[in-house]
């Protein structure tokens, strides 16, 4: 057996960045548990991650639920490093907010528990998003660093599209940052905005559609007029950086650039005029939305640097697209 860098947690691992963090950390070298849904009747295919370079040698799988924070214990024993990517998504309202977001915080602060009784975890990094930022009341910031905060109470009474899903990653990202101050144990977080690129999972990621709006059109989102994005492989490696850096501190932002229509209009015509396209003139018409900026300035500073640009986010994402016959 190879030798191995340590092992790490990754819960959530058969979506879009899970799967994808896990892919980088075989790469580089470190053995993984990674946690699914219990699935009794074994109808989920997992041989997307057990046929990844290194994963019959050092992946496990094992069976944990968010609703049953306990189960995450053995996934958890003997690892050094954690990081927490499963999150409940509810943009339907199948549920009410306040039972996703109860189940998302006991089941952060079940698996901080967990880190804190195996004695090995040595820090927690756990997967925000963009939507527990840039929800606030008034003037609209351009630019949006880790101090702001959304705002649960407007969230709760506007009820815009996704609130619920916001307010559960907000009040989740305070619970494991206040946990992690009063018990002593090292957790940071890292927020990123729309994700797009190639993808390993078999099911279309939400969030790589939704960038290619122009191209499959409004699914469910909303037309975004702008958007901040970053690639998925740049989200996995910023993962892994701040896993590694010797002395990271609270949030990170983890955006490598924003991506308006206009230049996704530019980009889609001159290299992909297969697609039929809404023209320019079109969108001055929609209601769309337009989403803030993220600065990423404190993970630059950190020694992070971001490889990919918006061309090569919707590069790969459609290639990866057309390869598995999305497109």
């Amino acid at each position: 057996m190879e030798e191995s860098k340590g092992k790490v947690c990754v819960t959530g691992g058969t979506g879009f960045i899970g799967s994808w963090i896990i892919k980088r950390l075989l790469e580089d070298g470190y053995s993984v548990n990674t946690t699914v849904r219990p699935d009794p009747e074994h109808k989920k295919d997992v041989s997307f991650l057990t046929n990844l370079p290194g994963g019959s040698q050092r992946l496990q799988i094992l069976s944990a639920d968010l609703s049953n924070p306990e189960s995450f214990g053995a996934a958890i024993e003997g690892c050094i490093g954690v990081f927490h990517v499963a999150t409940p998504v509810d943009f339907e309202l199948r549920e009410p907010e306040e039972v996703v977001t109860k189940r998302s915080i006991d089941g952060a602060l079940g698996i901080l528990k967990a880190c804190l009784n195996s004695k090995t975890v040595k820090r927690v990094v756990y997967t925000s998003s963009a939507s527990a930022v840039t929800t606030i009341i008034g003037k609209q910031e351009e630019i949006m660093d880790e101090s702001f905060w959304s705002d649960v109470d407007y969230l709760r009474a506007s009820k815009l599209f996704g609130w619920s899903y916001a307010v559960s990653k907000t009040l989740t990202e305070k619970a494991v940052l206040e946990f992690g101050e009063q018990n002593g144990l090292d957790v940071v977080t890292i927020i990123p905005p729309f994700v797009s690129g190639p993808f390993i999972c078999p099911k279309l990621p939400g969030s790589v559609r939704d960038s290619l709006s122009l191209i499959f059109g409004n699914k469910g989102f909303g037309f975004l007029l702008q958007t901040p994005v970053v690639h998925v492989d740049d989200l996995a490696r910023a993962h892994i950086f701040l896993l590694e850096h010797t002395n990271p501190k609270g949030r990170y932002n983890c955006s490598s650039c924003l991506a308006t229509v206009e230049r996704l209009s530019e980009l889609f015509s001159a290299k992909y005029s297969e697609f039929q396209l809404p023209t320019l003139d079109s969108f001055k018409k929609i209601e769309g939305i337009k989403l803030p900026d993220l600065s990423s300035k404190k993970l630059i500073d950190a020694g992070f640097v971001f490889k990919y640009g918006l061309e090569e986010i919707i590069d790969d994402a459609i290639q990866c697209c057309k390869k598995k016959g999305y497109l």
